[in-house]
């Protein structure tokens, strides 16, 4: 990760500055340091920690090639969040918030497909045959539909974490996050209820160079998880193209076990028939000779036993299937479900069952295509899984 931001920073920006102590919130007197002249202060140090722990969740999210989805309708966030996240090429809204843009997502697929749809009409022609009144009509429509989902045309799925600027202006967006199990980050304010963000970034969420400090640091960190997923994708493509050349493999390492063996008894052996002169002598030391090679066979097997703990030790990246969010993933994993292969094998009921004993939040998660979806990156498809995914909606067929 980048350089962690200073406290003195976050001071100059204003962050410190809270509401009206009559206005606060009792559950976000953790991150309260003090009150002056009738307002609260924000302890910067908890911003500070909390930030960086949220700035990772992002980097991971956005390294695993999902969307994160920026919501500020404030007047004073608008113009920052539209330019920062723009440039790390990610959708946002900055205009009304649609109900049921998370929840009823099909729908507003629909909406961002009429634009589509009136885009091509102007290419092709059949714009022009359209009357004077008809033509205006359709203009308005393409200008209101670029006005509140512009900005979320690329968004083909549900997105992996939604990010909110004021959590009591965007309410309706915090449970509609709650109801799909997205995670959420949020600057919250002592104003507002931090009970339902999974990522608090406690900050003043009114001043415009407060927003624009934390929006820098965390579009930095998802800048920071796509130049990671690019130079991954460049790795891999490195290595195909350098085993496709080369087919020769290397021998087996277990061919080479019983050679050391059989050197490392056929000494112990020599020296028995040397010290052998009778035989009360020459038992023992032949029991030796038995033991040093039953060691000596041991130790391969060893190995490939702490080989076998550690392939075990790492798990994969359950993220990269549709409808498993980190939590969701954690839960698996911790259940005995760590790999895709794992994934693949599971029983959806039983997948279910981990799910909702892990969290009551997680009961309406539908787990019926996950299996399906490890299979694919079991094998190694990612392309047809990202296919798969980018076709289905919000992860069901």
């Amino acid at each position: 990760m980048a350089s962690k931001i200073e406290v003195k920073n976050l001071l100059e920006a204003g962050v410190h500055f809270g509401h009206l102590t009559r206005k606060w919130n009792p559950n976000m007197s953790p991150y309260i340091y003090m009150e002056r002249n009738g307002i609260h202060v924000i302890n910067l140090y908890k911003t500070v920690a909390k930030l960086d722990e949220a700035n990772e969740a992002l980097k991971k999210i956005a390294a695993s090639g999902r969307k994160i989805l920026f919501v500020a309708t404030k007047k004073q966030a608008k113009d920052i969040v539209a330019e920062k996240v723009s440039n790390v090429n990610m959708p946002y809204i900055t205009e009304r918030w649609p109900g049921g843009m998370l929840t009823n997502f099909v729908t507003i697929r629909k909406a961002v497909k009429k634009m589509a749809a009136i885009d091509r009409m102007k290419k092709d022609g059949t714009f022009k045959t359209l009357s004077k009144k008809e033509r205006l009509q359709v203009d308005r429509l393409r200008a209101k539909l670029e006005k509140n989902l512009g900005s979320i045309s690329d968004m083909t799925r549900l997105p992996g974490a939604i990010f909110i600027v004021d959590t009591m202006r965007e309410h309706i967006a915090v449970k509609e996050a709650q109801k799909l199990n997205i995670p959420i980050f949020a600057i919250v304010d002592t104003n507002s209820d931090p009970r339902p963000i999974d990522y608090v970034i406690p900050a003043n969420d009114d001043a415009g160079k407060s927003i624009e400090v934390i929006l820098t640091e965390v579009t930095n960190a998802v800048a920071e998880g796509l130049s990671e997923r690019k130079n991954d994708k460049q790795e891999g493509k490195e290595t195909e193209a350098k085993k496709a050349p080369g087919t020769e493999e290397k021998a087996p390492a277990k061919a080479k076990e019983p050679a050391v063996a059989k050197e490392a008894v056929e000494p112990v052996k020599e020296k028995v028939e040397e010290v052998a002169v009778t035989k009360e002598v020459a038992k023992p030391v032949e029991e030796k000779a038995e033991e040093v090679a039953a060691e000596v066979k041991e130790e391969p097997k060893v190995e490939e036993k702490k080989a076998k703990k550690t392939a075990k030790a790492k798990a994969d990246d359950l993220t990269k299937v549709e409808g498993i969010g980190p939590k969701a993933a954690e839960a698996l994993t911790n259940s005995g479900i760590a790999t895709f292969g794992n994934l693949a094998k599971a029983d959806p009921e039983k997948v279910k069952e981990i799910l909702t004993e892990a969290s009551s939040r997680m009961a309406h998660l539908d787990p019926t295509t996950w299996p399906k979806q490890a299979q694919m990156a079991a094998d190694g498809k990612w392309d047809e899984l990202k296919e798969w995914q980018d076709n289905a909606k919000g992860g069901v067929e």
